[in-house]
């Protein structure tokens, strides 16, 4: 499996090719097949200073033509280069995480194949020249991570790589919360999410963890026990499903949509409106947007069977025209086993969507245990996350650190060193808010819990936000706002707006500003 990826970073990525090409022995390659494409691609590089790419079929007619033996020329023909082509086409290389792979790997072909001609000329008795070969042993360099030469043509790639890698969001959110914070859903940042218990916090990391998925990414979910491997099944089956195995969340119930307050006051006059006529003549916008509750709109609701609500145009989605109206979704009969059985079946198998869920007791799991896993599924399945979901960092322990306080930080630091290896995936956990965040209506940095070094670790952390008498939790508004981010100018009181249906698994269906 390596061999091959190893073929495909010949072929695709010249930065590849430069990074290996001072360790580069095709002794180290077992597969013959292998072998005879690396050179090739090797050639290729010493002649015009770059991967071959799609001239690889090129380069095979030649090959053949020049009198390739038919046994060879049939194999790469039908079995390689096929595979290769839409793997090509398929497969996002990380090339610091692949030359890592191949360094590695040379160097283990390398003390392999050196020891045993140590051993081989030991035993016949040729001892003066098995102690010369021991001399002459070098081991190959492997060129350290952390530095970089800026006056070669290896930096101006590592710079192309750099920008790339922050523009592409590994989870993208749609509309004004896309805007409030995909930029920090990247490759190598760590995440954190911090509100009071019965927030819906593990929805939001089960929602980012399934949106990443769909988006083809690679998701690692850590359950550190705050919930069984049942719970977490049933609640990943309700969001799959947008229904509920509980009958008291089925049937008939009311969900909230986006509306604009100048749609609800009928002061709107713009052609691409969605209603004509108004239901809150007698309001303000701010009592539409921060005191409106759930049973006066209910009550509008009936009233105003023929009322719609509109979000259509360009000032809304970008100043702060939002407010909530509600709609009723007939959920039907309470979810079953078949139901959410053939739903995963549709979304992870046959789309084959990478999945781990791994659960764990309260208070078990680790994080040396989580990079250890890591490595076991990357060996065993060649299986790398693209984000790692962790519920939640404060349930984790650390056996080296006996006193709480050091402990959590030693755990937040961890976690920001898996954030930085292999594959630098995302890293996305929640943590819990300090007593104080009961009698508030918006998280500040002051709310931490335990250690305010946790803000230190994170390349970003925000707060989820109701208030306190719940008039919010019943409409099913969130209010999340920023806490701390690492780049860029951020403000506890920047927040945006979103709405949710929690009895239906789902934390985001909508927000505005």
């Amino acid at each position: 499996m390596l061999e091959r990826k190893i073929i495909i970073g010949l072929i695709t990525s010249t930065e590849y090719i430069q990074q290996i090409q001072h360790a580069w022995n095709d002794m180290y390659l077992e597969s013959q097949m292998a072998k005879r494409i690396a050179g090739w691609c090797m050639e290729y590089f010493e002649q015009y200073n770059k991967a071959p790419g799609r001239n690889i079929e090129n380069i095979y007619y030649q090959k053949l033509h020049d009198g390739l033996p038919e046994e060879i020329a049939e194999e790469i023909e039908q079995d390689i280069l096929p595979g290769l082509s839409q793997e090509f086409e398929e497969e996002e290389i990380n090339i610091d995480y692949l030359r890592d792979q191949t360094l590695n790997y040379f160097k283990e072909k390398q003390l392999l194949q050196f020891s045993e001609q140590v051993k081989n000329l030991a035993e016949a008795g040729e001892l003066l020249q098995a102690e010369q070969l021991a001399c002459d042993y070098h081991p190959i360099i492997t060129e350290s991570k952390t530095d970089l030469n800026l006056n070669s043509e290896v930096a101006l790639n590592r710079i192309e790589k750099a920008f790339s890698d922050v523009q592409e969001p590994i989870i993208k959110y749609p509309k004004q919360l896309g805007q409030f914070w995909n930029h920090q859903l990247t490759k190598g940042k760590f995440v954190a999410l911090m509100a009071i218990e019965k927030r819906g916090k593990s929805f939001w990391l089960l929602d980012m963890a399934l949106r990443a998925c769909k988006n083809s990414r690679k998701v690692a979910f850590f359950q550190a026990g705050d919930m069984t491997e049942d719970e977490q099944l049933l609640r990943i089956c309700t969001f799959l499903t947008k229904k509920s195995n509980e009958r008291r969340y089925c049937g008939k119930i009311f969900e909230p949509v986006c509306d604009c307050v100048k749609n609800q006051l009928d002061t709107c006059d713009k052609d691409q409106r969605e209603c004509d006529f108004g239901i809150f003549s007698d309001r303000t916008e701010k009592q539409l947007r921060y005191e409106i509750t759930i049973d006066e709109l209910k009550e509008a609701y009936a009233n105003n069977p023929d009322y719609v609500a509109c979000h259509n145009c360009r000032e809304y989605s970008k100043g702060s025209y939002g407010c909530v109206w509600i709609k009723e979704v007939d959920v039907g009969k309470p979810l079953t086993c078949e139901e959410s059985k053939s739903m995963v079946e549709e979304f992870f198998i046959k789309n084959q969507r990478g999945f781990k869920l791994s659960t764990h007791a309260n208070g078990t799991l680790t994080v040396r245990m989580i990079r250890s896993m890591l490595d076991v599924w990357e060996k065993s399945e060649d299986f790398v996350p693209d984000i790692i979901v962790i519920d939640y960092a404060d349930l984790l322990d650390d056996e080296k650190v006996k006193e709480f306080r050091h402990k959590q930080n030693a755990i937040w630091r961890g976690l920001r060193r898996v954030s930085q290896e292999k594959n630098q995936p995302l890293v996305v956990t929640v943590t819990q808010a300090d007593a104080q965040g009961y009698d508030q209506d918006r998280l500040r940095l002051r709310n931490f819990s335990e250690d305010k070094r946790k803000y230190g670790h994170v390349t970003a952390m925000y707060g989820l936000n109701q208030d306190h008498n719940d008039r919010e939790k019943n409409l099913g508004i969130m209010r999340i706002n920023e806490l701390v981010l690492r780049h860029g100018g951020f403000s506890n009181s920047k927040e945006i707006f979103v709405l949710q249906n929690l009895k239906r698994g789902r934390p985001f269906i909508g927000s505005y500003f």
